[in-house]
């Protein structure tokens, strides 16, 4: 009888972690046909089926999770046995997944992503972009970025750089015939570009000024559900916006929006890398905290210079 190997035992954990064999195979980063051939070798060869599997759902059978129970232990203990050796490496290797919103990816991409892959050459980075939170345990990833409000606080956590702010934007050509909006309740007579994540109500703007917090439920003919199409809109001078600083900033510079509402507008924590605490910390990952806290005070200074310039400018274009 043959040995039973351990990728097809990882691939049943994998399958039974995410419950969906596509979902599952992009984790271990196989194909969701050679993932299916993997678990099914596994069940013929125990003679048992381990998933009841139907077109919309993939489940453990009572065998499959009494045999999952005494394995999974087991293959974490082979796991953290194969990682120790990566102590003794000069250079961590393996794969480094995170999950995080698009927006987050844009801004550490550069300045930290890149940057560690330049530093740790055997090291491979998967990044998953997407609005919606997930559980980074249950879905099989080493990390996550997010605002620091959104962090669980079960996580290990700290911030990456430092404040921002969401602002609200327009074209100079939008403006043409338009008086600036003073308070939040002047956008009722502007055209606002509405915008929708995910699968979640519209968004509602969010303005705070003495203490005092308001959320607006802004019209418009425009609702777009990815922060990219929202800036271009604006640009385009389809109505007003409201984005993240740090994603207008090359649009402000260069004169083509305008910001308004400054001073309704104050800053945020911004985002914060998070892992699981009560857990072993594999090498990469360490490495990249690491590299991560080497960057925060040089961003952290940047942001805030930013933040202010940007708030000077659009005071004195607002006071005109």
């Amino acid at each position: 009888m043959r040995s039973t190997a351990i990728s097809e035992l990882n691939a049943a954990v994998a399958v039974a972690t995410y419950g969906n064999f596509r979902r599952a195979a992009t984790a271990l980063g196989v194909s969701p046909s050679a993932l299916s051939h993997a678990v099914s070798s596994l069940e013929q060869h125990l003679g048992v089926r381990l998933f009841n599997r139907t077109t919309r759902s993939v489940s453990l059978t009572q065998a499959g999770q009494t045999f999952l129970d005494r394995v999974q232990p087991a293959l974490n203990e082979i796991a953290l046995a194969t990682e120790s050796v990566n102590e003794h490496r000069d250079s961590p290797r393996g794969t480094l997944r995170l999950n995080m919103a698009e927006a987050a990816a844009s801004q550490i991409l550069g300045p930290l992503v890149l940057a560690f892959c330049e530093r740790y050459p055997d090291m491979s980075v998967e990044i998953v972009s997407e609005d919606r939170l997930v559980d980074i345990v249950a879905e099989g990833f080493d990390a996550g970025v997010r605002l620091v409000d959104q962090i669980p606080q079960d996580m290990i956590s700290f911030p990456l750089g430092g404040h921002q702010r969401h602002i609200v934007v327009g074209a100079p050509g939008y403006f043409e015939g338009r008086r600036f909006p003073r308070t939040p309740g002047d956008l009722a007579g502007h055209v606002c570009i509405r915008a929708r994540y995910g699968n979640g109500p519209t968004y509602r703007w969010e303005f705070s000024k003495h203490g005092k917090t308001r959320k607006v439920e802004v019209f418009g003919p425009l609702l777009l559900d990815n922060h990219h199409l929202v800036l271009a809109a604006a640009v385009g001078g389809a109505g007003l916006a409201y984005v993240s600083e740090w994603s207008a900033r090359q649009a402000l510079a260069e004169g083509s929006l305008v910001q308004v509402l400054s001073d309704w507008t104050p800053s945020y924590p911004g985002l914060g890398l998070y892992y699981p605490q009560n857990r072993y910390v594999p090498a990469g990952l360490r490495a990249f905290v690491d590299l991560a806290r080497e960057t925060r005070a040089l961003s952290g200074t940047e942001a805030h210079r930013h933040t202010a310039r940007k708030t000077r400018s659009a005071s004195k274009r607002e006071s005109r």
